[in-house]
């Protein structure tokens, strides 16, 4: 018995159920006025309220009633920006800690509550709006969020305006959007679209329904709509005949370089032809040939490689022999493929789609360790090596009409020299100039005037390098250098980008995704290696990705567009 009083007396008297007595005590007497020592006036009308409970809430009102300012001995307080039925739905969830927030006044309450510093109530707002967005709201709460820095809500806001865009972009919360926010979404390469029409569509949608700037903003806004992905009939009929295009003379460049591209083939690796993550269509890296490990044999592999499932599978060997040193460019998405030994003129082409083989007219002179460039929609075929002397000749392949034709040779014979084309002129990166000696100059090809001149020596003199174009700029491997360089034909100048673990030469080069992928090569010990490194040019930052299939060098590689689904 002794024992049983004893635990009743230390038993906590009251507890959660005694401060809501409290607090609903405290909740009537405000009702009526009872004790009361303040009284908040909202748009003319008077609430009732007891300090101490308004302290305990809220910091904003401790800070008022203890700063020892006019507010804090006033009887009487004006509150602005608040309406009185929020006001009477905040001071419920004061003194009863519970509040009905719903679709039509939670804005309001938040915005009273983050004025008010009632912190509790404005994380319950929060909660709120994060359960209920949704696909036809998110535009707007995102412009909530951001303007009361709610960084989780604006976030998961923006991504699923990302995820969704395709839902989000029908209903009218879009056409609220910024063109500076459209401009952010329309760049986002992970925009969740199966295909680019989707994104034109919703860019028509925003200028001629939207809001503020409109068809003032189509040049700059069709600017990050990747036109060239559009389907060749889509793009004739339902986008150069639209009428508000049509009356946007600005525009004209845009459909001009779309038509080029779907004539020509365009391969330059800027972001308009680049696929978004999600689309039914995807890059992938194509490795052909090469020698193995130890350099002594020539590789017969042909083999696929998709950096978004790091999966690699093999494709169709190369007809009739094994190659090592081959050229390779891409025409209108198919593979060309010449070289490969000494006295080679025979060219291939490599249908991706179907995965077969086409013999194509031969090269006029026998080429190995030259490039291979697609320049306006004809392919060149540069120096090289006949098994006597290096070769200053280039010749010009016409898909049209399957014939390869002599230009103006280089200005100086090279072989195993990095090719590349850019910003519509053909770029002769260093190379071998004999047997033992490189070159560091650099010459560059202007088609329209069939002419070539020097430019900007390279701040290396070696062969065995690769180099591809992205975004305007060369970027140059291999060598036997561990460091990547860029040149830049805008302003003739080069830079040293960043160092890779260890050097290589006669390594693949390819660009997925904006991004260098650097494949195989050979190692200082005379080895290759079966290593993949990608370079981020907006980074600078190295990473490595899947291993080849095999230890490799002396290999092309290319990357071509694949449908996913069908």
């Amino acid at each position: 018995m002794e024992d049983e009083k004893q635990e009743i007396q230390r038993r906590p008297c009251g507890g959660a159920c005694h401060a809501n007595e409290i607090l609903h005590s405290l909740n009537k007497d405000r009702q009526s006025g009872l004790f009361t020592d303040v009284i908040l006036r909202v748009d003319g009308q008077s609430f009732f309220c007891h300090k101490v409970i308004l302290s305990s809430a809220s910091s904003y009102f401790r800070a008022m009633f203890t700063s020892g300012l006019k507010e804090s001995s006033d009887h009487v307080v004006e509150l602005h920006d608040i309406c009185p039925s929020v006001m009477s739905l905040v001071l419920d969830f004061m003194y009863r800690g519970r509040i009905s927030i719903q679709e039509d006044n939670v804005e309001d309450i938040l915005q009273a509550s983050d004025r008010l510093r009632l912190h509790s109530l404005r994380d319950e707002c929060v909660k709120f709006l994060d359960c209920h967005l949704d696909p036809y709201n998110c535009v707007g709460i995102m412009k909530f969020a951001d303007m009361f820095s709610i960084t989780s809500l604006s976030e998961k806001s923006k991504r699923m305006m990302v995820e969704g865009f395709e839902e989000v972009s029908r209903h009218e919360e879009f056409l609220k959007l910024s063109k500076e926010e459209l401009v952010e979404y329309l760049s986002n390469d992970d925009l969740a679209v199966s295909k680019e029409e989707v994104v034109y569509e919703a860019v028509m949608r925003w200028v001629k329904d939207g809001e503020g700037q409109g068809r003032a903003a189509l040049k700059e806004l069709l600017e990050h709509v990747r036109l060239p992905l559009l389907d060749v009939t889509y793009f004739l009929e339902k986008v150069e005949k639209d009428k508000t295009i049509q009356e946007c003379s600005e525009c004209f460049p845009l459909l001009h370089e779309t038509r080029i591209y779907h004539i020509l083939g365009d391969t330059t690796n800027s972001r308009s032809v680049r696929p978004r993550r999600f689309m039914d269509v995807s890059e992938i890296i194509i490795v052909i040939g090469g020698c193995d490990k130890k350099g002594n044999l020539k590789l017969p592999y042909i083999d696929r490689y998709d950096p978004r499932t790091g999966q690699w599978t093999a494709l169709s060997m190369f007809p009739g022999f094994t190659q090592s040193e081959t050229a390779l460019c891409t025409l209108k998405n198919n593979i060309y493929v010449s070289g490969g030994h000494i006295n080679s003129r025979h060219v291939w082409m490599l249908n991706i789609q179907i995965n077969s083989w086409v013999k194509m007219a031969s090269l006029n002179a026998k080429r190995w360790r030259h490039g291979m460039v697609t320049l306006k929609g004809q392919i060149y075929a540069v120096g090289g090596f006949d098994g006597a002397k290096r070769l200053s000749s280039v010749e010009r392949y016409d898909s049209f009409t399957n014939v390869w034709s002599p230009v103006t040779p280089m200005l100086e014979a090279v072989s195993s020299a990095a090719v590349v084309s850019c910003l519509n002129k053909l770029y002769v990166i260093g190379g071998a100039v004999e047997d033992f000696g490189n070159t560091d100059k650099v010459q560059c090809y202007h088609p329209e005037e069939e002419e070539w001149t020097y430019v900007s020596p390279a701040p290396f003199s070696k062969g065995g390098i690769s180099g591809v174009e992205i975004d305007g700029t060369i970027y140059v491997v291999g060598g036997l250098t561990s460091t990547i360089f860029s040149y830049r034909p805008s302003t003739d100048r080069w830079s040293e980008e960043v160092v890779l673990p260890e050097p290589l030469e006669s390594c693949g080069a390819a660009v997925y995704g904006g991004k260098l992928y650097i494949m195989g090569g050979r190692g200082e010990n005379g080895e290759a290696t079966d290593r993949c490194l990608v370079f981020d040019p907006e980074t600078k930052q190295v990473s490595e990705d899947r291993p080849l299939l095999r230890s490799t060098s002396h290999h092309g590689c290319v990357t071509v567009l694949q449908k996913l689904r069908m």
